[in-house]
């Protein structure tokens, strides 16, 4: 199977199991042909994605009770189906990219396919389904901040995918605090892979604007709502940046930021 068949289908799938069908180890990574921007993925029907305002997610605090603990993980859930589908996008709207740019996409589109199979688990295990809850199209709505692979890594990585550095330990350390290890350990899990999804937008940062500092170039190519505020947790974990390769002025802007949650109140 080629990308462009792998990602299409994926993009297009309307059943959970086409969302999570990993990409085959022989994939060809080449592509000749023009690129295709995708406006919107299919969906099984119990997933539609709803307008954000009409969706709300519990508090870290919710990880205490177990009600409240399922519906987090539902919006975690979302979040990595989401992120699974937008490395699929990236490999549709940029066919010409690098070999070893594409091959990163496709690693780490095979991990969020892997956490958001992991979430489900824990949420089965919680009594409750994917699609109980509405879920939002958040990252989907991003699409004018992925124009360019600098951009793709920029948002996804050094935005979203940084920010997770903070959230999923925080939300490991609840649940552990709240008996549920199980969960915990996913957690863990995810928080792991996340610094190596961070090293790949940070590596490639460096590759696509050598030459240029590499807390510049972010500064310079996220646009608002995006940006250091967004890239961070209410907690702010040092070492996972610094292991994701990232460099001592760069965590520091991210340091000195105010976080802040997507509306734009403070977290």
């Amino acid at each position: 199977m080629n990308a462009r068949d792998f990602a299409t289908s994926l993009l297009a799938a309307t059943s959970l199991d086409g969302k999570l069908a990993p990409p085959p180890a022989d994939l060809v990574l080449e592509d000749p042909l023009p690129a295709v921007i995708v406006r919107a993925p299919g969906r099984p029907a119990t997933l539609p994605i709803a307008p954000g305002r009409s969706v709300t997610v519990p508090p870290l605090a919710g990880m205490r009770d177990p009600q409240q603990r399922a519906r987090i993980l539902h919006a975690l859930a979302n979040h990595e189906l989401q992120a699974a589908e937008l490395f699929a996008w990236a490999l549709l709207a940029f066919p010409d990219a690098p070999r070893g740019f594409r091959a990163g996409l496709v690693g780490i589109l095979r991990d969020e396919q892997r956490h958001c199979a992991m979430y489900l688990d824990r949420l089965a295990a919680h009594g409750m389904a994917f699609g109980d809850c509405p879920v939002t199209g958040h990252f989907w709505g991003k699409l004018d901040q992925l124009a360019t692979p600098l951009s793709f890594v920029c948002a996804m990585g050094l935005t979203f995918e940084n920010a997770n550095l903070d959230f999923a330990g925080e939300y490991a350390q609840a649940a552990r605090a709240a008996g549920d290890h199980e969960t915990a350990r996913v957690l863990e899990e995810v928080h792991e892979d996340e610094i190596g999804h961070v090293r790949f937008a940070a590596t490639w940062v460096g590759k696509l604007a050598p030459d240029r500092d590499a807390w510049d170039v972010y500064a310079s190519t996220v646009r608002f709502p995006l940006g250091a505020a967004r890239a961070r947790g209410a907690s702010f974990d040092a070492d996972a940046r610094r292991r994701a390769g990232l460099d001592e002025r760069f965590i520091a802007e991210l340091a000195a930021a105010a976080p802040k949650r997507p509306g734009g109140g403070a977290r």
